[in-house]
């Protein structure tokens, strides 16, 4: 329970000068990331390809990482200081083949943005039978985080920062039935797994920070992206999210710019020295949601530190990936 307690006491907003208004560029603007390298899963497509193209912009070196090899180098076609490499996170062969290339080249890694992901897909199997959004979103990221931790403590710490979302609202960990055998649900399933990313952060920092591995959430806010490619058009205009025309019709909705700057904003801001485990949005720590139906802040369940261990084990034991502890693999 203490535990408890402390976990929420850290989700506290920080009044960063920055709101939900804020792009990237202008949470990057004055620093100089020149010789640093950050390794962007997803980084171009939506909220990727903003964050790729913003942190080059102030000079850093960006790894991009793409199911797609051939689709990415296209987009990333007019951008500097990018390269790109193949990774399937539904495929632990294509995550451990990456892993092994990267380190191969005896880099470190100062940023390690774990942005791609699904959302809303129809069912879809992976590897022994795994529900594919709670595989995609989590378990590929937690195996590609754990294979890289060679580069992530070279050079004395990284952060780490994942894309959650106010969709976790949507499930806490269903324990009974993580992988939806019982009758399959996409949006119950897509919060699950945003739930699961954020209880990997909570973890994540406590076993990394002795090493100088800090780890943050981030809800990047609602933006029209690829992201949204499985979810029939019908369904967005029922929702509020899009007109008949295809345009934007939630004036809450952010900017692909906008989008972008929260996972930037965690992945460089001086404020946030010697900090980690938190959940963000809007470009600061976000609070506790209150109990009841309000649709914003983090719940307590995914930043409950308990269930954050109990599920870095299951992962541990599901990809036969964990980072070294104490010498021990």
């Amino acid at each position: 329970m203490d535990m408890n307690k402390n976990t929420t006491a850290l989700q506290q907003k920080m009044n960063s000068g920055f709101d939900k208004s804020s792009t990237a560029d202008e949470v990057l603007h004055g620093l100089d990331l020149s010789g640093r390298l950050a390794v962007v899963t997803g980084g171009y497509s939506g909220l990727g390809l903003e964050t790729t193209r913003a942190l080059v912009r102030a000079g850093a070196q960006v790894v991009v990482t793409a199911r797609r090899p051939e689709v990415a180098r296209e987009a990333l076609m007019d951008v500097q200081n990018v390269e790109v490499d193949e990774l399937d996170l539904a495929d632990l062969s294509s995550v451990r083949a990456f892993a092994e290339r990267f380190l191969a080249s005896e880099r470190s890694i100062d940023m390690l943005i774990l942005n791609a992901g699904i959302m809303a897909c129809p069912e879809t199997r992976v590897g022994p039978g795994w529900e594919a959004q709670f595989a995609t979103n989590h378990l590929g990221h937690f195996a590609l985080t754990n294979l890289l931790w060679p580069a992530l403590i070279s050079e004395g710490g990284a952060r780490v920062v994942s894309l959650s979302s106010t969709g976790h609202h949507f499930s806490p960990i269903r324990w009974h039935d993580m992988h939806f055998e019982q009758g399959y649900e996409k949006f119950p399933a897509y919060g699950q797994s945003k739930t699961a990313v954020s209880l990997f952060t909570v973890e994540l920092d406590r076993l990394g920070k002795q090493h100088g591995v800090r780890a943050f959430a981030v809800h990047p806010g609602g933006i029209i992206t690829p992201l949204q490619r499985h979810m029939p058009k019908e369904e967005m205009v029922a929702l509020g999210w899009i007109d008949e025309a295809g345009n934007v019709a939630n004036p809450a909705f952010k900017s692909p710019e906008q989008g972008a700057a929260t996972q930037v904003w965690a992945a460089t801001s001086p404020k946030l020295e010697g900090m980690g485990g938190v959940y963000c949005e809007d470009c600061d720590i976000s609070e506790v949601a209150p109990e009841g139906g309000a649709f914003y802040g983090v719940k307590p369940y995914a930043i409950d530190p308990e269930q954050a261990t109990r599920l870095w084990a299951l992962s541990a034991e599901l990809t036969h990936t964990n980072i070294p502890v104490d010498g021990q693999k």
